[in-house]
Protein backbone atom coordinates (compact mmCIF):
# COMPACT_ATOMS: atom_id res chain seq x y z
CA UNK A 1 0.00 0.00 0.00
CA UNK A 2 1.42 3.25 -0.86
CA UNK A 3 1.07 6.23 1.25
CA UNK A 4 1.04 9.32 -0.41
CA UNK A 5 -0.21 12.71 1.54
CA UNK A 6 1.10 16.26 1.45
CA UNK A 7 2.82 17.38 4.57
CA UNK A 8 1.49 20.17 5.69
CA UNK A 9 3.78 21.22 9.18
CA UNK A 10 0.74 22.06 11.12
CA UNK A 11 0.79 20.22 14.59
CA UNK A 12 -2.74 21.33 15.42
CA UNK A 13 -3.29 17.53 15.95
CA UNK A 14 -1.45 14.64 16.73
CA UNK A 15 -1.81 10.57 16.11
CA UNK A 16 -0.62 9.05 19.22
CA UNK A 17 0.52 5.42 18.32
CA UNK A 18 -0.14 3.62 21.44
CA UNK A 19 -2.57 1.22 19.58
CA UNK A 20 0.09 0.16 17.16
CA UNK A 21 2.22 -3.44 17.33
CA UNK A 22 -0.62 -5.59 18.38
CA UNK A 23 -1.08 -7.19 21.97
CA UNK A 24 0.77 -5.67 25.34
CA UNK A 25 2.23 -8.96 25.63
CA UNK A 26 6.12 -8.93 25.26
CA UNK A 27 7.64 -10.60 22.26
CA UNK A 28 7.89 -10.29 18.60
CA UNK A 29 5.21 -8.18 16.12
CA UNK A 30 3.49 -10.02 13.14
CA UNK A 31 3.42 -9.24 9.63
CA UNK A 32 -0.09 -8.44 9.65
CA UNK A 33 1.03 -5.77 12.76
CA UNK A 34 2.90 -3.94 9.93
CA UNK A 35 -0.06 -3.64 7.52
CA UNK A 36 -2.20 -2.49 9.94
CA UNK A 37 0.09 -0.13 11.26
CA UNK A 38 0.52 1.08 7.53
CA UNK A 39 -3.24 1.54 6.98
CA UNK A 40 -3.34 3.85 10.35
CA UNK A 41 -0.42 5.69 9.35
CA UNK A 42 -2.08 6.32 5.69
CA UNK A 43 -5.34 7.17 7.44
CA UNK A 44 -3.52 9.88 9.47
CA UNK A 45 -1.32 11.40 6.57
CA UNK A 46 -4.90 11.54 4.85
CA UNK A 47 -6.44 13.11 7.84
CA UNK A 48 -3.86 16.00 7.51
CA UNK A 49 -1.69 14.32 10.68
CA UNK A 50 2.09 14.73 10.27
CA UNK A 51 3.14 14.51 13.63
CA UNK A 52 3.15 11.19 15.21
CA UNK A 53 3.70 10.31 19.04
CA UNK A 54 5.08 7.58 20.29
CA UNK A 55 6.85 5.61 23.69
CA UNK A 56 9.08 3.28 24.27
CA UNK A 57 6.74 1.13 26.74
CA UNK A 58 4.41 1.11 24.16
CA UNK A 59 3.43 -2.53 23.91
CA UNK A 60 6.82 -3.15 24.79
CA UNK A 61 8.18 -1.49 22.09
CA UNK A 62 6.44 -3.07 19.64
CA UNK A 63 4.65 0.33 18.26
CA UNK A 64 7.62 1.97 17.75
CA UNK A 65 8.88 -1.45 16.15
CA UNK A 66 6.31 -2.03 13.69
CA UNK A 67 6.66 2.07 12.47
CA UNK A 68 10.12 1.84 11.74
CA UNK A 69 9.55 -0.81 9.70
CA UNK A 70 6.89 1.27 7.65
CA UNK A 71 9.44 4.02 7.56
CA UNK A 72 11.39 1.22 6.09
CA UNK A 73 9.32 0.37 3.58
CA UNK A 74 8.09 3.98 2.49
CA UNK A 75 10.80 5.76 0.98
CA UNK A 76 10.75 9.43 1.95
CA UNK A 77 8.00 9.31 4.53
CA UNK A 78 10.72 10.24 7.30
CA UNK A 79 11.30 13.59 5.92
CA UNK A 80 7.75 14.55 5.77
CA UNK A 81 6.36 14.09 9.28
CA UNK A 82 7.86 14.42 12.90
CA UNK A 83 8.28 11.78 15.21
CA UNK A 84 7.97 12.19 18.79
CA UNK A 85 8.83 9.51 21.43
CA UNK A 86 8.49 9.40 25.78
CA UNK A 87 10.87 7.65 27.92
CA UNK A 88 11.10 7.04 31.85
CA UNK A 89 8.95 4.32 32.68
CA UNK A 90 9.93 0.85 33.48
CA UNK A 91 7.53 -1.92 33.36
CA UNK A 92 6.92 -4.37 35.38
CA UNK A 93 9.15 -7.67 34.97
CA UNK A 94 8.30 -10.75 36.89
CA UNK A 95 8.61 -9.88 40.22
CA UNK A 96 9.47 -6.48 39.60
CA UNK A 97 6.91 -4.03 39.54
CA UNK A 98 6.92 -0.71 37.57
CA UNK A 99 9.35 2.25 38.13
CA UNK A 100 10.13 5.41 37.32
CA UNK A 101 14.17 6.07 35.52
CA UNK A 102 14.93 9.25 34.48
CA UNK A 103 18.86 8.76 35.30
CA UNK A 104 20.76 9.84 32.49
CA UNK A 105 22.63 6.87 31.56
CA UNK A 106 18.52 5.19 31.52
CA UNK A 107 17.73 8.17 29.27
CA UNK A 108 20.41 7.38 26.58
CA UNK A 109 19.89 4.02 26.54
CA UNK A 110 16.48 4.43 26.34
CA UNK A 111 16.99 6.89 23.42
CA UNK A 112 19.54 4.49 21.40
CA UNK A 113 17.07 1.70 21.78
CA UNK A 114 13.85 3.77 20.54
CA UNK A 115 15.77 5.25 17.55
CA UNK A 116 16.49 1.58 16.58
CA UNK A 117 13.25 0.58 16.50
CA UNK A 118 12.02 3.53 14.55
CA UNK A 119 14.62 3.09 11.92
CA UNK A 120 15.86 6.65 11.83
CA UNK A 121 18.48 8.28 13.02
CA UNK A 122 16.96 11.34 14.65
CA UNK A 123 14.11 11.95 17.29
CA UNK A 124 12.25 15.37 16.95
CA UNK A 125 11.32 15.71 20.22
CA UNK A 126 11.89 13.60 23.33
CA UNK A 127 9.59 13.71 25.99
CA UNK A 128 9.99 12.64 29.99
CA UNK A 129 7.29 10.49 29.94
CA UNK A 130 6.37 10.74 33.90
CA UNK A 131 8.58 12.79 37.05
CA UNK A 132 11.14 10.22 38.42
CA UNK A 133 11.22 11.49 42.73
CA UNK A 134 14.94 10.27 42.41
CA UNK A 135 16.11 12.37 39.26
CA UNK A 136 18.80 14.90 39.45
CA UNK A 137 17.88 17.61 37.26
CA UNK A 138 21.75 18.14 36.54
CA UNK A 139 22.08 14.85 35.22
CA UNK A 140 18.74 14.99 33.07
CA UNK A 141 20.30 17.75 31.84
CA UNK A 142 23.85 16.24 30.80
CA UNK A 143 22.12 13.41 28.85
CA UNK A 144 19.62 15.87 27.20
CA UNK A 145 22.50 18.08 25.97
CA UNK A 146 24.49 15.03 25.25
CA UNK A 147 21.73 13.87 22.76
CA UNK A 148 20.92 17.27 21.38
CA UNK A 149 24.79 17.44 20.61
CA UNK A 150 25.00 14.38 18.93
CA UNK A 151 22.17 15.26 16.78
CA UNK A 152 20.19 12.50 18.31
CA UNK A 153 17.43 14.81 19.51
CA UNK A 154 15.90 18.08 17.91
CA UNK A 155 14.02 19.57 20.70
CA UNK A 156 12.97 18.34 24.47
CA UNK A 157 9.49 17.93 26.58
CA UNK A 158 7.78 16.46 29.61
CA UNK A 159 4.51 14.54 29.92
CA UNK A 160 2.68 14.70 33.39
CA UNK A 161 4.26 17.27 35.16
CA UNK A 162 3.10 20.37 37.11
CA UNK A 163 4.03 23.73 36.52
CA UNK A 164 7.07 23.51 39.35
CA UNK A 165 8.40 20.35 37.92
CA UNK A 166 8.91 22.17 34.57
CA UNK A 167 10.38 25.13 36.04
CA UNK A 168 12.82 23.04 38.34
CA UNK A 169 13.92 21.13 34.98
CA UNK A 170 14.28 24.39 33.12
CA UNK A 171 16.56 25.65 35.55
CA UNK A 172 19.41 22.88 34.64
CA UNK A 173 18.47 23.30 31.01
CA UNK A 174 20.20 25.11 28.42
CA UNK A 175 17.56 24.50 25.45
CA UNK A 176 13.88 25.56 26.31
CA UNK A 177 11.04 22.58 26.93
CA UNK A 178 8.49 22.87 23.97
CA UNK A 179 6.39 20.29 24.98
CA UNK A 180 4.07 19.13 28.24
CA UNK A 181 1.82 16.31 27.47
CA UNK A 182 -1.47 15.97 29.99
CA UNK A 183 -4.48 14.19 29.62
CA UNK A 184 -7.38 17.01 28.72
CA UNK A 185 -10.62 16.38 27.10
CA UNK A 186 -14.40 17.60 27.44
CA UNK A 187 -14.59 14.14 30.14
CA UNK A 188 -10.89 14.66 31.85
CA UNK A 189 -11.79 18.57 32.67
CA UNK A 190 -9.69 18.70 35.82
CA UNK A 191 -6.92 20.87 34.00
CA UNK A 192 -9.99 23.70 33.18
CA UNK A 193 -12.02 23.47 36.52
CA UNK A 194 -9.04 24.66 38.57
CA UNK A 195 -8.90 27.64 36.92
CA UNK A 196 -12.61 28.23 38.07
CA UNK A 197 -13.16 26.60 41.22
CA UNK A 198 -10.78 29.44 42.93
CA UNK A 199 -12.08 30.24 46.17
CA UNK A 200 -14.73 27.86 46.27
CA UNK A 201 -15.41 24.49 48.41
CA UNK A 202 -15.26 22.72 45.19
CA UNK A 203 -11.37 23.41 44.84
CA UNK A 204 -10.01 20.83 46.99
CA UNK A 205 -11.80 17.95 45.15
CA UNK A 206 -10.31 18.93 41.82
CA UNK A 207 -6.53 18.16 42.35
CA UNK A 208 -5.05 19.38 39.09
CA UNK A 209 -2.13 21.30 40.26
CA UNK A 210 -2.38 25.18 39.74
CA UNK A 211 -1.09 27.13 37.36
CA UNK A 212 0.76 24.06 35.39
CA UNK A 213 -1.83 25.58 31.92
CA UNK A 214 -0.86 29.12 32.57
CA UNK A 215 3.01 28.33 33.00
CA UNK A 216 2.98 26.53 30.36
CA UNK A 217 1.14 28.74 28.16
CA UNK A 218 3.54 31.74 29.26
CA UNK A 219 6.43 29.67 29.15
CA UNK A 220 6.04 28.69 25.42
CA UNK A 221 5.67 25.05 26.68
CA UNK A 222 3.18 23.65 23.89
CA UNK A 223 0.18 21.52 25.68
CA UNK A 224 -0.78 18.58 24.24
CA UNK A 225 -3.72 16.85 25.44
CA UNK A 226 -3.62 12.85 25.45
CA UNK A 227 -7.27 11.28 26.07
CA UNK A 228 -8.48 13.32 23.75
CA UNK A 229 -11.04 11.80 22.57
CA UNK A 230 -12.68 11.07 25.92
CA UNK A 231 -11.96 7.01 25.18
CA UNK A 232 -15.24 7.24 22.93
CA UNK A 233 -17.35 8.43 25.83
CA UNK A 234 -19.54 10.80 23.57
CA UNK A 235 -18.80 9.34 20.28
CA UNK A 236 -20.26 5.81 20.49
CA UNK A 237 -19.64 4.17 24.17
CA UNK A 238 -21.88 6.79 26.09
CA UNK A 239 -22.73 5.13 29.69
CA UNK A 240 -24.71 7.79 31.56
CA UNK A 241 -27.51 10.24 31.31
CA UNK A 242 -24.68 13.24 31.12
CA UNK A 243 -22.80 11.25 28.36
CA UNK A 244 -25.49 10.82 26.64
CA UNK A 245 -26.70 14.82 26.59
CA UNK A 246 -23.14 15.60 26.30
CA UNK A 247 -23.21 13.07 22.79
CA UNK A 248 -26.65 14.44 21.79
CA UNK A 249 -25.25 18.21 22.10
CA UNK A 250 -21.94 17.27 19.98
CA UNK A 251 -23.89 15.38 17.26
CA UNK A 252 -26.43 18.36 17.16
CA UNK A 253 -23.13 20.91 16.78
CA UNK A 254 -21.66 18.77 14.13
CA UNK A 255 -24.53 18.46 12.03
CA UNK A 256 -24.74 22.15 11.98
CA UNK A 257 -20.96 22.56 11.29
CA UNK A 258 -21.12 19.83 8.39
CA UNK A 259 -18.46 18.18 10.80
CA UNK A 260 -18.09 14.85 13.07
CA UNK A 261 -18.69 14.84 16.62
CA UNK A 262 -15.20 13.59 16.90
CA UNK A 263 -14.45 17.58 15.47
CA UNK A 264 -16.23 19.25 17.88
CA UNK A 265 -14.70 17.31 20.92
CA UNK A 266 -11.23 18.36 19.25
CA UNK A 267 -12.53 21.79 18.25
CA UNK A 268 -13.38 22.01 21.81
CA UNK A 269 -9.69 21.74 23.40
CA UNK A 270 -8.17 23.92 20.07
CA UNK A 271 -9.82 26.57 21.17
CA UNK A 272 -8.83 27.57 24.16
CA UNK A 273 -6.07 29.93 24.03
CA UNK A 274 -3.43 27.88 25.07
CA UNK A 275 -3.43 26.21 21.76
CA UNK A 276 -3.58 22.98 23.29
CA UNK A 277 -2.68 20.18 20.56
CA UNK A 278 -4.88 17.30 20.95
CA UNK A 279 -3.43 13.72 21.27
CA UNK A 280 -5.91 11.26 19.28
CA UNK A 281 -5.11 7.35 19.91
CA UNK A 282 -7.53 5.54 17.90
CA UNK A 283 -6.24 2.51 16.13
CA UNK A 284 -9.46 2.53 13.51
CA UNK A 285 -9.03 4.53 10.44
CA UNK A 286 -12.21 5.49 10.09
CA UNK A 287 -11.78 7.29 13.56
CA UNK A 288 -8.93 8.73 12.31
CA UNK A 289 -10.45 10.19 9.04
CA UNK A 290 -13.48 11.48 11.56
CA UNK A 291 -10.92 13.61 12.89
CA UNK A 292 -9.84 15.23 10.19
CA UNK A 293 -11.80 18.63 10.36
CA UNK A 294 -9.65 19.41 13.22
CA UNK A 295 -6.78 19.09 11.53
CA UNK A 296 -7.39 20.95 8.50
CA UNK A 297 -9.78 23.43 9.55
CA UNK A 298 -9.50 25.86 12.73
CA UNK A 299 -11.86 25.46 15.28
CA UNK A 300 -15.39 26.56 14.50
CA UNK A 301 -16.97 27.51 17.90
CA UNK A 302 -18.46 30.57 19.19
CA UNK A 303 -17.48 31.78 23.14
CA UNK A 304 -21.25 30.74 23.94
CA UNK A 305 -21.01 27.05 21.94
CA UNK A 306 -18.10 26.35 23.94
CA UNK A 307 -19.30 26.99 27.05
CA UNK A 308 -22.27 24.90 26.31
CA UNK A 309 -20.64 22.02 25.51
CA UNK A 310 -18.47 22.78 28.96
CA UNK A 311 -22.01 23.37 31.08
CA UNK A 312 -23.04 20.26 28.94
CA UNK A 313 -20.70 17.66 30.16
CA UNK A 314 -20.22 19.07 33.67
CA UNK A 315 -24.07 18.28 34.40
CA UNK A 316 -24.33 22.43 36.77
CA UNK A 317 -23.71 25.64 36.23
CA UNK A 318 -20.59 27.60 37.19
CA UNK A 319 -19.61 28.44 40.72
Amino acid sequence: MAITAPVTGDTRLIYGCMALGGSWEPGPYRAEDIDEAEAVIEAALDSGITMFDHADIYRHGKAEGVFGEVLARTPGLRERITLQTKCGIRLADGDRPGIYDLRGASILRRVEESLTRLRTDVIDVLLLHRPDPLADPADIAEALASLHRQGLVRQFGVSNMNAAQCAHLQRHLDLPLVANQLEMSLHRRDWLEDGVLVNTPAAAAVGFPAGTVEYCTANAVRLQAYGALAQGRFTGRESSVGEHATAEHLRALAKAKETTPETILLWWLQRHPARIAPVIGTGRPERIRACRDAALRAPDLSHEEWYSLWLTARGGPLP
